[in-house]
C-alpha cells in the first residue's frame, strides 16, 4: 500500500499545452539548424504554428470540469484548535490542476505570445538576433507561464517561475552587439537572483512551519497556527515569499529592473516582458494569496494595499518626466501593476473570491492594448523619443490612429472605453472590498496618467514647428516636400510595415475594439 500511494496518475491531457509548447522550442531549435539563411523566417512561422496548436488542448479542456493531474491520495491530518487536538481529512492534493482559472491564464500567455512572434518577424535580421536561440527561448519561457498558472503546489510555482525568467535573461542580451542589452540583461539578472532567494527562504520557512509544500494542505496548517514564535514565523515566511512575485509583476519597491530592462531589450522582448511574463507574475501572486496563503489574508491584504498604493503612484509620477517611448512604456506597465494590484488587497475570503475577477479581467484588458501600444512603437523605426512621434500622423495615419487609440485605452478614455471598463472594475473591487482610502489614490493616479497619455497622444497630431501643411497656400511640390520636412523632423522612417507586423497591430487593434464594445467576456472571464 505505501508503494501504491506513491504512485501517480498523469492526465497527458491536462498538461498537453506546455508539452506541445516544449517540444515545440526544441523542434524549432533544430530546425533552424537546418535551414539556408534565406529561408530562416520559416522558423517564426513554425513558432506561430506551436502556439495555435497548444491553444487547441486548452480550448478542449474549457467547457469541461476541474481537471488534476500529478495528485497524491487523500490522508488524515493533526491539527490543533482552541481546544484538544482534533483530525482532519486533508483533501486530493495535486500538484497541477487545469481548472479556468489556468486555462485564462494560459490563453493570456499563449495570444501575448503570439503577438510577440508577430512583432519579431520582421526585425530579425536588421537587429541581428540569431533566429533559432531567439524562438527557442522564447517558447520554453512560454512554457514555464503555462505550468505556472496550473500548479498548486510550492515547488511546482517556484520551478515554473525560475523557468520563465532564465530565458527571458537571454532574450534581453540577445542584441550582442549592444552594450545597452548587455547591461540590461544583467541587471535583470541580478535583481532576479536576488528576489529569487529571498522567495526561496520564505518557502522554506513556511515548509518548516506546515510541513507541507501543496497549496491545500499548507492553508490548512496555517489556519491552525496559534500565536507565538511559530506564527510570527508563518508571517514572515509568507511575506518574503511573495517578494519573487513582486519582483515578476514590478512592484515596488521590486521594480528597479522595470526600466533599463525594457529600454535595453528588443522591443518585441519588453512587450513580451511587461505582458506574458507579468501575467505568470500575477497568476503566482493569485494562487499563492488566494489558495495557500488564505487564512492570513488579514495580513497579506494590507501589504498589497500599501503596495498598489505605492506602485501606482511610483510608477506615474516617474513616467510624467520620461522622453523615450519605450521607457515611458516601462513606468505605465509599473503604474497597470499597481491598478490589477488593488483587487488583490482584500481582507478576507469572501471579499477576496468576489473582486479577483477584477484584476483578472483588467490584465486581460491591459494585455491587449498594452501589445497594441509596443507594436506601434515597434514599427515606427528610426528611435524611440517621444519627439520622433511628433506629426506622424503625416506619415504613417494608420499607425498614429492605432497608438493613439491605445494610449486612450490605457488612459480609460474614449473611444479606448475598455480601459475604462477594467478601471470601473477595480474601482468597483475596492469599494467592496471597503478600501476606500485605495480608492481614492487610484482615482488621484488615474488623473495623473492622463496627463502623459494625452500628451503623447497629441504629438501625434502636432506639425513640428516650421513645416508648412501641404496645400496651405503651397502647390503640391511644396505639399511634398512639407510631407518630407515633417518625416526628418521627426526622425522617422517613413518606410512600409512589414506584413507581420501589420498583423500583430491589426489583431490587437481588432481585441481592443471587440472588448471596448463588448467588455463582457473579459469582466466575467472567471
Amino acid at each position: 500500500m505505501a508503494v501504491a500511494s506513491l504512485v501517480q496518475n498523469i492526465s497527458y491531457a491536462q498538461i498537453a499545452a506546455p508539452l506541445v509548447v516544449a517540444a515545440g522550442a526544441v523542434m524549432v531549435l533544430i530546425a533552424e539548424l537546418f535551414l539556408a539563411p534565406r529561408f530562416k523566417h520559416v522558423v517564426s512561422w513554425l513558432s506561430l504554428a506551436v502556439l495555435a496548436g497548444a491553444a487547441a488542448p486548452d480550448l478542449a479542456l474549457w467547457p469541461g470540469r476541474t481537471h488534476g493531474t500529478f495528485c497524491m491520495p487523500q490522508s488524515a491530518i493533526g491539527m490543533y484548535a482552541s481546544g484538544p487536538k482534533t483530525m482532519a481529512l486533508m483533501p486530493e492534493t495535486c500538484s497541477y490542476i487545469a481548472d479556468r482559472f489556468t486555462l485564462i491564464f494560459q490563453f493570456i500567455a499563449l495570444a501575448g505570445a503570439f503577438v510577440v512572434v508577430l512583432m519579431s518577424a520582421s526585425s530579425m535580421r536588421r537587429d541581428r538576433i540569431p533566429t533559432g536561440e531567439y524562438h527557442f527561448l522564447l517558447l520554453s519561457s512560454v512554457a514555464g507561464v503555462l505550468v505556472l498558472a496550473g500548479s498548486r503546489d510550492l515547488i511546482s510555482l517556484t520551478i515554473a517561475l525560475e523557468t520563465v525568467s532564465l530565458p527571458a535573461f537571454a532574450l534581453v542580451g540577445l542584441k550582442r552587439w549592444s552594450g545597452r542589452s548587455s547591461e540590461a540583461a544583467l541587471k535583470f539578472f541580478l535583481v532576479s537572483v536576488a528576489s529569487t532567494a529571498v522567495m526561496l527562504f520564505g518557502i522554506s520557512l513556511v515548509y518548516g512551519v506546515t510541513g507541507n509544500v501543496h497549496f491545500g494542505p499548507v492553508a490548512l496548517h496555517l489556519a491552525a497556527v496559534q500565536g507565538g514564535p511559530v506564527r510570527h514565523l508563518a508571517y514572515l515566511g509568507v511575506g518574503l515569499t511573495l517578494v519573487g512575485f513582486g519582483f515578476k509583476v514590478s512592484a515596488v519597491p521590486f521594480h528597479f529592473w522595470t526600466p533599463d530592462t525594457y529600454a535595453g531589450a528588443p522591443v518585441p522582448i519588453a512587450a513580451y516582458l511587461s505582458v506574458v511574463s507579468k501575467a505568470a507574475g500575477f497568476a503566482g501572486l493569485i494562487l499563492l494569496t488566494g489558495t495557500a496563503f488564505s487564512p492570513l489574508l488579514h495580513k497579506t491584504g494590507p501589504l498589497l494595499a500599501v503596495l498598489a498604493a505605492l506602485t501606482m503612484t511610483v510608477g506615474n509620477l516617474v513616467a510624467l518626466r520620461q522622453t523615450d517611448a519605450v521607457r515611458l512604456l516601462a513606468w505605465s506597465t509599473v503604474a497597470q501593476a499597481g491598478y490589477i494590484l488593488v483587487p488583490l488587497a482584500a481582507h478576507d475570503p469572501v471579499s477576496y473570491v468576489k473582486h479577483v475577477n477584477a484584476s483578472i479581467a483588467y490584465l486581460i484588458m491591459y494585455s491587449a492594448m498594452n501589445l497594441g501600444a509596443f507594436a506601434v512603437v515597434h514599427s515606427v523605426r528610426g528611435g524611440t523619443g517621444l519627439e520622433g512621434y511628433r506629426g506622424l500622423v503625416r506619415t504613417r495615419p494608420l499607425a498614429s490612429a492605432a497608438l493613439a487609440f491605445f494610449l486612450l485605452c490605457l488612459a480609460g478614455l474614449p473611444p479606448g472605453v475598455m480601459g475604462l471598463f477594467a478601471k470601473v472594475a477595480v474601482f468597483g473591487a475596492a469599494a467592496g472590498s471597503h478600501l476606500v482610502w485605495l480608492a481614492v489614490v487610484m482615482a488621484v493616479n488615474v488623473v495623473v496618467a492622463l496627463y502623459y497619455y494625452l500628451a503623447w497622444a497629441a504629438r501625434l497630431f502636432v506639425v513640428p514647428g516650421g513645416v508648412s501643411v501641404p496645400g496651405a497656400g503651397a502647390g503640391a511640390g511644396a505639399g511634398a516636400g512639407a510631407g518630407a520636412g515633417a518625416a526628418a523632423a521627426a526622425g522617422v522612417e517613413a518606410g512600409r510595415t512589414p506584413t507581420t507586423l501589420r498583423i500583430a497591430i491589426g489583431l490587437t487593434v481588432l481585441v481592443a475594439v471587440v472588448l471596448s464594445v463588448w467588455p463582457q467576456p473579459a469582466l466575467g472571464a472567471f
